[in-house]
Parts: C-alpha cells; sequence; structure tokens
C-alpha cells in the first residue's frame, strides 16, 4: 500500500468525504480502491475495500488494519486464517445489512414527510 488518501469518514479519527488507497500489487501493479468501512471485530480493526474501476470493481477486500497513530502510515495485512476471515466477512455483511436497513427507513419516512400536510 503505498497511499491514503482522506476524504470520507472512515473511522480513523478525520472528516472526509471519500477515502481511497492505493494497494500496491504481487504483480507490481497499483490498484486504487475505495475505503468502504473501517470496523473492529474481536478487538482488532479492519478494512473494507473496493476497487474504483477495472475488472476487480465487484470485489471486496478485507484486511487487518493497523493504524498506530492517526499520522502513520496505515498497514494492511491479509487476513490467513479461515475462522478469522469468516468472522470479519460475517461482521461486514451486518454492517451493510444494517445500512440497508436505515436506507429503507430513511426513504420510508421521506415519503411520509412529502406526503403529510399540516393543517391548524
Amino acid at each position: 500500500m503505498s497511499e491514503h488518501n482522506h476524504s470520507d469518514s472512515c473511522g480513523c479519527g478525520h472528516d472526509h468525504i471519500h477515502d481511497s488507497i492505493t494497494l500496491s500489487l504481487d504483480d507490481g501493479t497499483d490498484l486504487q480502491c475505495i475505503v468502504l468501512d473501517i470496523f473492529t471485530v474481536d478487538d482488532k480493526d479492519y478494512i473494507a475495500l473496493q476497487p474504483m474501476e477495472g475488472e476487480e470493481d465487484d470485489n471486496v477486500f478485507l484486511y487487518r488494519f493497523i493504524q498506530e497513530d492517526e499520522d502513520d502510515e496505515p498497514q494492511l495485512l491479509s487476513i490467513e486464517d479461515d475462522i478469522e476471515f469468516e468472522a470479519v466477512a460475517d461482521a461486514f455483511e451486518e454492517i451493510l445489512d444494517a445500512q440497508e436497513y436505515d436506507e429503507m427507513f430513511d426513504d420510508e419516512f421521506e415519503d411520509f414527510d412529502d406526503d403529510e400536510e399540516y393543517e391548524d
């Protein structure tokens, strides 16, 4: 990983619009990714990344996220243990489900408020 650009609320203590990270891949190419979320499972931090464009753009990559100090370059570590990976993937799916649930009700309440007229 060579770059961590802040621009969204990723949980790292900064206010941003969108976060992106450039991953340096094993084949020597770079892959620009959007930070979907930084979250905690069993007292460890993890990051969910999605490539911005290209053939990988439908995939989500999950890594162990380590950043000792907000001024330090973050470290991304592969999740080698299958049980740990399963727990992290399940936690991320729960985050997505909760966001979809919240968005569903936000839309319903907006529709309700728009349709309702108040009279004195």
